[in-house]
């Protein structure tokens, strides 16, 4: 880890402050049918400070971690605060007192693939591809591996540590298909974790990528959805993402005071009785979900935050400041990207909890409809309202599934497609691979169950 001894900087920090220190570490491999296209490696390291005076924040960082440095940026913090009180003129306002001891330490105890390691292991991956399936047009193999690393020290006692890692491999695969110049499948897997927690050998991923390279043969001769409003079951990386950007970011405090739909809300229906939206902090029965959060960069600790409990609006995410305006007790949600970010409102681990019912059935309740199972990107407003991209799709007819669909769009609003949800599967998958782009870039967790509901389909 970077640096240790945070907490002998205690004697600096003046008033309300936090002290952070943060180091974010990336590759990213790309070979695209052969060849090597990318290889990024990146470091940004650096300090920085936040004090907060009579309703107001001042906030100063740099890139260096030195004890001059540090007693600098603190140092400005302050005097940033106390310029900005004496302009806006807002008079004493507390923020709710929080404090909070933990390190997390997540990074792998197996050795380390270097960079050249992890080359030759998605080269391996490609000319497997050659040899097994010749017929593709383009083959890209992704490999993007993230480490967060975060000193905390706060004046209200708060001290922690953490260093969490993702890694993520993703494949994408194309041929010609019927009446189309070219069909796509991208599958990713991986998470939470290093790169060797989720893979040693190419050979074990062989089986995944013939999987993508079936789902692709079946698209080639696919048809295109009939557009409308259509019974449809959406799986898991769907109901994921919809909780993310269709729900989760209409909750985000922040954004409720900016105008979000939700603000007006709390404590009414906005869904089947059957959802159940939770941000989980960092564990979910038992498990340690893909992006935990233990203490947040408010020197909080993190709690599940409920945002619809069966079918009701029934909390918003918070960091202090929307905490103390809410009348409510801070969530654990204030997350920055990089030293040189102040925290914002972020989610964490976002999730559509799971139901009772089994998917074959909810597949077998529809006579004519689909099954939508990945979505490309999508986009969500504060009104609720999305779009999201689908590459991966099938139709169900007589209650079984049929042909595989091209690549269409979905779109409608979420408090109200929410309310036509009838069933909800029993299993629950989580999803890590993406970025949450709210000002700064976030890695998130998204998980759900499968859910039946009633959905706006874009057709050809």
């Amino acid at each position: 880890m970077i640096y240790h001894d945070i907490e002998r900087h205690a004697g600096l920090l003046p008033d309300y402050s936090e002290l952070r220190v943060h180091e974010n570490r990336s590759l990213a491999i790309t070979v695209l049918n052969g060849d090597v296209v990318g290889n990024q490696r990146e470091q940004t390291a650096g300090a920085s400070a936040r004090a907060h005076h009579s309703g107001v924040f001042g906030f100063a960082s740099t890139p260096l971690i030195d004890d001059g440095a540090i007693a600098r940026v603190v140092g400005t913090a302050a005097a940033n605060a106390r310029f900005l009180a004496s302009r806006a003129g807002r008079g004493p306002l507390k923020l709710p007192p929080t404090s909070a001891s933990a390190v997390h330490d997540l990074s792998s105890t197996k050795p380390r693939l270097s960079q050249k390691g992890t080359i030759d292991f998605a080269r391996a991956l490609d000319a497997w591809l050659v040899e097994k399936h010749p017929h593709l047009l383009s083959r890209m193999i992704f490999i993007g591996l993230l480490e967060v690393e975060k000193h905390l020290l706060t004046s209200e006692g708060s001290v922690s540590s953490s260093l969490v890692p993702r890694a993520v491999l993703a494949a994408r695969v194309s041929m010609k298909g019927r009446g189309q110049d070219r069909v796509e499948v991208s599958d990713v897997f991986g998470g939470g974790g290093c790169f060797e927690d989720h893979f040693d050998d190419p050979a074990a991923l062989h089986p995944m990528l013939d999987e993508a390279c079936a789902k692709l043969a079946r698209k080639a001769e696919g048809v295109y959805a009939d557009s409308g409003v259509h019974d449809v079951v959406l799986g898991p990386d769907l109901a994921g993402i919809l909780a993310h950007e269709a729900i989760g970011h209409t909750v985000e405090a922040d954004l409720v005071l900016g105008g979000s739909v939700a603000g007006d809300r709390m404590d009414q229906v906005v869904a089947s009785e059957l959802v159940s939206i939770v941000d989980f902090a960092h564990t979910y029965r038992g498990v340690t979900c893909p992006q935990p959060v233990w203490v947040d960069d408010e020197g909080t600790p993190a709690r599940d935050a409920v945002l619809i409990d069966r079918g009701v609006l029934r909390s918003f995410m918070h960091n202090k400041e929307t905490a103390r305006h809410f009348g409510a007790e801070p969530t654990g949600n204030a997350r920055a990207w990089s030293f040189s970010d102040e925290p914002l409102v972020r989610m964490r681990n976002t999730a559509i909890l799971p139901g009772a019912s089994r998917l074959d059935g909810m597949i077998a309740s529809i006579d004519h409809g689909y099954y939508l199972a990945r979505p490309s990107n999508g986009q969500a407003d504060s009104t609720s309202e999305f779009m999201f991209g689908i590459t991966q799709g099938c139709e169900i007819r007589g209650g079984k599934l049929g042909r595989a669909i091209f690549d269409t769009t979905v779109s409608g609003v979420a408090f109200d497609m929410l309310k036509t949800v009838t069933m909800v599967s029993d299993d629950m998958r989580w999803e890590s691979a993406g970025m949450c782009g709210k000002k700064q870039p976030m890695p998130v967790g998204m998980g759900g169950p499968a859910i039946k509901c009633r959905i706006r389909i874009g057709g050809r």
